[in-house]
């Protein structure tokens, strides 16, 4: 279930960007970046920082392996992104 806000943009702003985006590459804004936009103090900076720090961070495992997992993970749970 998607929540209209997201879906749409919770400010025109963003419903200005997300008709930029589609007309520009002839596709919809994936989900993921529209959750990040989406009351963005709240969720989307915190969300995006947590990410930041595991995907580039300190780790035994260099980024492309991280990229690699994250690819697969997406992959078993049929997620496009």
């Amino acid at each position: 279930m998607r929540l209209k806000a997201v879906e749409r943009g919770e400010r025109i702003a963003d419903r200005v960007f997300y008709a930029m985006i589609r007309v520009a590459s002839g596709f919809r804004l994936p989900d993921v970046v529209r959750t990040l936009r989406y009351r963005k103090a709240f969720f989307g900076l915190p969300h995006r920082a947590h990410t930041q720090a595991v995907m580039r961070g300190p780790s035994a495992w260099p980024v492309g392996d991280r990229e690699l997992f994250a690819a697969f993970v997406s992959r078993l749970n049929r997620c496009a992104f």
